[in-house]
């Protein structure tokens, strides 16, 4: 294959891997959306949704791995599909924490809830989601600098997430019919926490990309 065809190809490979991101961040602000306004057909929505986040992932590791075992890339060219390989996986699992929370909002019809501690956790969606999109330029503009700035908003989430927890609690002390509804949320925030983390993992691949160092921000 010519360099100029191979790089073709590595360039279809990120444009695909993008269009994931795209999707899952896409499915992360929909199934807040959901949970938040107790909207049980857009959480089926993001349910079945899965089904293209895995597909996506699917064919990035078919075309990473084919690209690995007929060109034998060396050095930025090998590290650039392992970043892809990698990096798929990670978004895979963020799609399917979207999915588990969309799960949630159907179990949790006819329950009663907290308004205060949906507000909290439509707050920190917004900011996981944020840094989704963010992490998702970072990689597609191979942006080490930047890659460092938006890992470090994974604190800012977590603190949010020990806030909210300790919300909840208080709060079903004051009402201990919303038992149910406490136990979704500490699920919930859980999975938003862990969205955080593996947008984190996106920047620790940019990161590798750029110096071949696997480092943890």
């Amino acid at each position: 294959m010519l360099r100029t065809q191979f790089e073709d190809e590595l360039d279809k490979l990120h444009n695909q891997f993008y269009a994931m991101g795209t999707e899952v961040s896409s499915q992360i602000s929909k199934t807040v959306r959901a949970f938040i306004s107790h909207d049980r057909q857009l959480a089926k929505e993001v349910i079945e949704s899965d089904e293209i986040v895995n597909n996506y992932e699917t064919k990035l590791e078919k075309k990473s791995l084919e690209i690995i075992a007929l060109q034998q890339p060396v050095s930025t060219d090998l590290r650039s599909v392992i970043t892809v390989l990698k990096a798929s996986s990670d978004v895979e699992r963020m799609g399917d924490h979207a999915s588990a929370i969309a799960k949630a909002t159907i179990r949790m019809k006819g329950e009663e809830r907290i308004t205060s501690v949906e507000e909290a956790i439509n707050k920190m969606g917004r900011a996981v989601r944020d840094m989704v999109e963010e992490a998702m330029n970072v990689y597609i503009k191979a942006d080490e600098a930047a890659a460092y700035a938006v890992a470090a908003h994974d604190e800012h989430i977590d603190n949010l997430f020990i806030e909210t927890q300790n919300m909840t609690v208080e709060a079903i002390k004051a009402n201990p019919d919303a038992a149910f509804a406490a136990k979704e949320y500490f699920q919930v925030l859980m999975y938003l926490e862990r969205i955080g983390d593996y947008a984190r993992n996106l920047c620790e691949w940019v990161v590798y990309l750029k110096t071949g160092k696997i480092i943890e921000l």
